[in-house]
């Protein structure tokens, strides 16, 4: 598999980020079969069609590609905050790829499934100042660090491609985690990440309640937070990602 970029396809172009979006967006078109169905190919979509770059022409899922020189850290810079909240509570927004490249060569590709998305991953920037082209616009940050480890399936990892069944099989999995609700998502994945936080692959109640306070401010109108840990627990148990082994003891199956 050839993980380098077609420089001739930017050479039309002045703007490095116009060159790098063209050569990205060609190699994931020609390379990449789709992570959710595993049909051979994904396709590239008309241009400026919002935040959609490609789409299954077997499953229909639709992809947005984000690409970075360099490893990705904890943020992802995206567009219009509000756009991003209005995707996210209508279930309207793509699945994410997200590229690592280097000297124009990929490194690494990761799909996060759109329902993995919650307000609490999207961070609000400040406007742009009164002198921007833009005034007063916001942007905003894709928290990628705060997406749960399981919502961020790798295609490429360290320039070597992962076995395509596996990672079918992977997104199968976890979609069962799937809920339209805003609400339920948002605490799923809060508590999801206090079990991946746990260093241990059994472990018992208690360990989850250590996390109790933080998870009060990330939902700080509930009133009844160990028994809302509770209720997720059972919900994680029932999906297969922990194993119920005796009471108030649990096992990761992650």
């Amino acid at each position: 598999m050839n993980l380098c970029f077609d420089q001739s396809l930017g050479l039309g172009y002045k703007s490095n980020s116009q060159k790098i979006r063209v050569m990205s967006e060609s190699w994931v078109n020609n390379n990449i079969f789709c992570p959710v169905c595993g049909n051979a190919r994904i396709s590239k979509l008309e241009n400026n069609r919002p935040v959609a770059d490609f789409q299954c022409p077997s499953c229909g899922e639709i992809f947005e590609l984000k690409s970075k020189d360099g490893r990705i850290g904890r943020k992802i810079s995206d567009g219009a905050y509000d756009t991003m909240i209005s995707r996210i509570t209508s279930m309207t927004n793509p699945d994410l790829l997200v590229m690592h490249y280097f000297s124009l060569q990929v490194v690494d590709l990761t799909v996060v499934p759109k329902f993995f998305f919650t307000p609490t991953v999207i961070e609000k920037r400040k406007p742009l100042s009164p002198t921007a082209r833009r005034a007063g616009w916001v942007g905003c940050n894709i928290l990628y660090g705060d997406i749960p480890e399981q919502g961020r399936i790798p295609i490429i990892e360290n320039q070597n491609f992962r076995s395509k069944d596996r990672i079918v099989q992977d997104y199968a999995r976890i979609k069962h985690l799937q809920t339209g609700s805003i609400e339920k998502r948002g605490w799923l994945f809060d508590v999801l990440n206090c079990v991946n936080a746990i260093p241990t692959k059994d472990f018992y109640l208690k360990d989850i309640y250590v996390f109790a306070d933080k998870l009060k401010i990330q939902h700080p109108d509930n009133q009844n937070i160990e028994a809302k840990i509770r209720q997720q627990m059972q919900f994680l148990r029932d999906k297969g990602m922990i194993e119920f082994l005796e009471r108030g003891h649990y096992r990761k199956l992650l």
